[in-house]
C-alpha cells in the first residue's frame, strides 16, 4: 500500500529545509563548520531569521541534521560498494570500500571535515547520530572480518574495551582482533584522506592516491 501523497504545506517544508541544507553547505565549503549561521541561510535565501527557526531550533538542530545526513550518505555509498561485490574475495571488496571512502571524501570534503575534522566549538551531535557513524563503519568491520588479523601487540589490551564496544552497539558479533584490526584500518584510512583533504601532500609534490593504495595494501597484508 502507497504512501498518502503530501499535503501542499509537508512538501514546502520539506523543500524549505533542503534548500536551508543546501545553503548551510555552502556554508561548510566557505568557512567550516563554525561559520554556519542559521541567520545567515536566512538572509541567502531571502527569509527572516526566525521564519527559519520555524525548520530549525537552532544552529545544533541543523548541525545535526547534516552530521546524520553525512553519515548517511557516506554509509549507504560503502553499504552499495560491499554489496556490489559480494561474492568477491575479501581483499578484493576492501580494495573497493576503501577506495569508495577517499571518493567519498573527495567528492564532499566539507561533509567530511564535518564528520571527522576539528569539533565545532559547543557542538556535540546527540546519540542518535551514532547509528549511522556505525553503519558506515559496518562495511569496513564485516570485510576485514574475513582476512587474517594483526599479529600480537600491545594493543591487544584494547580488546576488552572494543568488546565492550561492540556489545554496547549490538548487533555486531566479531571477535576482537577483528574489531581491531578494522578500527585500526579506519583511523589509518581516515589520517590519509584527512592529510589529503587538507593539502599537506602538497608541498611533498606526491600524488595521494598511490599513497593511499599502498596504505590499503599494507593493512590487507598486516603490515601495522
Amino acid at each position: 500500500m502507497s504512501d498518502a501523497p503530501r499535503s501542499p504545506r509537508e512538501r514546502f517544508r520539506e523543500q524549505t529545509r533542503n534548500e536551508a541544507k543546501q545553503v548551510a553547505m555552502e556554508q561548510l565549503a566557505e568557512s567550516g563548520a563554525a561559520g554556519i549561521s542559521v541567520n545567515a541561510i536566512a538572509k541567502r535565501m531571502g527569509v527572516t531569521g526566525p521564519a527559519l527557526y520555524r525548520y530549525f531550533a537552532n544552529r545544533d538542530a541543523l548541525l545535526t541534521e547534516l552530521v546524520t545526513d553525512g553519515y548517511r550518505d557516506l554509509a549507504e555509498t560503502l553499504e552499495g560498494l560491499a554489496h556490489e561485490h559480494r561474492g568477491e574475495p575479501p581483499e578484493v571488496r576492501f580494495r573497493e570500500v576503501a577506495a569508495g571512502f577517499r571518493a567519498w571524501a573527495l567528492r564532499a570534503p566539507q561533509w567530511f571535515l564535518l564528520l571527522f575534522g576539528t569539533p565545532v566549538p559547543g557542538f556535540r551531535a546527540p546519540e542518535g547520530t551514532v547509528e549511522f557513524a556505525d553503519r558506515a563503519f559496518r562495511p569496513v568491520l564485516e570485510v576485514l572480518a574475513e582476512t587474517e588479523p594483526p599479529p600480537a601487540s600491545a594493543a591487544d589490551a584494547l580488546d576488552g574495551q572494543l568488546l565492550a564496544w561492540r556489545d554496547r552497539r549490538g548487533g555486531l558479533a566479531q571477535p576482537a582482533p577483528a574489531l581491531q584490526k578494522a578500527i585500526r584500518a579506519w583511523a589509518r584510512m581516515h589520517g590519509m584522506i584527512s592529510l589529503e583533504i587538507t593539502g599537506q601532500f602538497a608541498g611533498m609534490e606526491v600524488d595521494p592516491e598511490p599513497l593511499y593504495r599502498a596504505e590499503v595494501e599494507s593493512i590487507l597484508t598486516g603490515s601495522w
